[in-house]
């Protein structure tokens, strides 16, 4: 339980602690965030890490000159697009053995979750998932696990990163510092959760739906 709330705390207060690791730690901090964006997209067992908020949050104190903007454009960029590449080829080697059974990490309702964004968008969801908590984790797995080409896939995830990084750290860049968003920060950030987890929220509710009306 205790974990559980330092986790909520580390959520909503992410700019507190990303400016005393700023603070303290200088490029460090970089490297962190780094680590944290490749994680989220490239590793199937970790998508309840920070994506939308950590971006729009570091955009927000790079523009009170805790960090670099154009290092962050570039180097979350690039960790987004490997990350999600390393997915593809985890998805491809370990994926087909996954759809057979639960394992202790990835849950199979995740992955059929995400399988039904596929069907409704196609290919497209690459791109769109980057703006959704969870499906953005599982969905280039799916892509490895599927048929879809890797050339195919790099484009979509080019494409995805760059709109997603780019858009939530100049986003934050330009709109953090505004006063009232500066001083309802932390409900900001708050608001930026919510409103990402709502399409997974309205999937799993629809999901839900259709599996008592097939009682």
């Amino acid at each position: 339980m205790e974990y559980i709330t330092q986790l909520i705390d580390l959520f909503v207060h992410l700019d507190k602690h990303l400016h005393e690791l700023a603070s303290q730690y200088g490029i460090w901090a970089t490297v962190l965030l780094i680590v944290i964006v490749f994680c989220e997209t490239g590793l199937v067992v970790t998508p309840f890490l920070p994506g939308d908020s950590l971006l729009f949050a570091a955009g927000a104190l790079a523009a009170s000159g805790f960090f670099e903007v154009e290092v962050l454009l570039v180097t979350l960029f690039v960790a987004a697009v490997l990350g999600d590449g390393v997915n593809y080829h985890i998805g491809k080697y370990i994926g087909p053995r996954v759809f057979q059974r639960d394992s202790r990490w990835i849950k199979r309702k995740y992955l059929e979750r995400t399988q039904r964004f596929y069907e409704k968008y196609g290919g497209k969801t690459i791109i769109i998932a980057r703006f959704v908590p969870i499906v953005r984790t599982f969905a280039p797995f799916l892509a490895g696990v599927g048929t879809m080409h890797y050339s195919r896939f790099l484009a979509y995830n080019i494409v995805g990163a760059f709109l997603w990084v780019f858009g939530f750290i100049l986003a934050g860049y330009f709109f953090g510092n505004i006063p009232v968003v500066k001083n309802n920060f932390s409900l900001v950030i708050l608001g930026i959760i919510i409103v990402s987890i709502l399409p997974a929220v309205f999937e799993v509710l629809r999901a839900h739906k259709e599996d008592r009306a097939m009682v």
